[in-house]
């Protein structure tokens, strides 16, 4: 007792609970070494301190430590910081991610990356709306000893999506972003710079007729890169032909749908929302008697690895997947380390290859042989 002078034994005081550091400190200059050494037995019996801290007297212990017993100084081992297990989740949703060839392989691979630097461990989980149904996302972190997330392929009306607005639990988001929530940040490619200079190129190689290929509704990147080719359409001075927009989903089979009407339509070039509608497009028009890209120049959005050797070569718009997987762990680690980051973010950068060409003089209708 700091004002009696008396020393209180009971280490009740101490003990809060398993989940707080106990710190046990003594005061030699009040205790003989008989009290300090039964004391010190009883920690020893009971429980591991986190820290045991001493307090030496400059005039009674000059040479500090030296000066001990060296029974006190096996004391010692028993203090000490617990090492910290540190563990992060990456929750993935409408994403295939286990081979390089596949959009999210690059952008987990970055995050660990990044975590494994400052010792965290990284665990990969496929979700669905039926996991996310079936226990809340706060809950869910804090039973299985989560620090913080972060969400990939995520769709805007998903469950987990609408409890993040209030939730305290440290969260990256990719291509997602949830409004005025301090411990949420989103990362992602700038859309509007990225189909700007998609259209920037189409426009000059005197392309007039050009269709937007989208994926799927009720995705924040949809909606961007739609009002983003809209924006770019008019800075270009460009009309907007309804004809020529569709939203799909972000597979190559979804582009048999809406291509048939964009070649009706007279149009002679295709902007794409990703590589694999891209790839879709050019097979379907192929399938129809036009060749890509002397009819039909065509765009995708990414550049998987597999655009470099496709047939053709495809024009894309660079997501750099592994800076992205990075930016999402800096993110995390912001946000856990109570920086609030808002948006982070990449400049893309734009391929040109051999899937785009001069818009032809004159478009040919021609139909498939069925």
């Amino acid at each position: 007792d700091r004002e009696t002078g008396e020393w209180i034994s009971s280490f009740d005081l101490f003990t809060c609970d398993e989940q707080e550091l106990l710190d046990a400190v003594f005061e030699l200059t009040r205790l003989d070494d008989e009290v300090l050494m039964e004391e010190l037995k009883s920690i020893k019996a009971t429980v591991k301190p986190d820290e045991i801290v001493l307090w030496l007297s400059k005039e009674q212990f000059p040479r500090r430590e030296e000066e001990l017993p060296k029974e006190l100084l096996e004391y010692k081992k028993y203090g000490g910081k617990k090492e910290e297990h540190k563990k992060l989740c990456v929750f993935i949703e409408n994403m295939d991610y286990e081979t390089p060839n596949q959009f999210g392989y690059e952008i987990i691979l970055g995050f660990k990356q990044a975590a494994f630097r400052d010792n965290w461990d990284v665990t990969v989980l496929p979700v669905n709306p039926t996991f996310q149904m079936r226990e809340r996302y706060d809950t869910y972190m804090l039973k299985n000893g989560f620090t913080g997330a972060f969400f990939v392929g995520f769709a805007l009306h998903d469950e987990w999506m609408a409890q993040l607005a209030t939730t305290t639990i440290p969260t990256a988001l990719f291509d997602n972003y949830v409004k005025k929530n301090p411990n949420v940040g989103y990362v992602g490619t700038d859309n509007f710079e990225g189909i700007d200079s998609a259209v920037d190129h189409i426009c000059s190689l005197g392309h007039k007729r050009i269709a937007f290929l989208n994926g799927s509704l009720n995705s924040m990147v949809s909606e961007q890169r739609q009002q983003a080719f809209l924006d770019s359409m008019e800075s270009h001075d460009m009309s907007v032909d309804e004809n020529l927009l569709a939203n799909g989903f972000y597979v190559a089979d979804s582009a048999k749908y809406h291509v048939p009407n964009f070649l009706a339509s007279g149009a002679t070039a295709i902007l794409c929302g990703n590589d694999l509608l891209a790839y879709g497009t050019i097979e379907e028009c192929r399938s129809r008697g036009f060749r890509v890209p002397e009819d039909i120049s065509v765009i995708g959005f990414d550049d998987l690895p597999t655009s470099l050797t496709y047939s053709p070569p495809l024009t894309t718009v660079r997501q750099d997947r592994i800076e992205l997987g990075k930016s999402g762990y800096y993110t995390l680690n912001s946000l856990i380390h109570h920086v609030s980051i808002s948006k982070t973010l990449l400049r893309p950068q734009f391929i040109v290859r051999e899937s785009t060409t001069s818009a032809p003089k004159r478009r040919v209708k021609k139909e498939s042989t069925l």
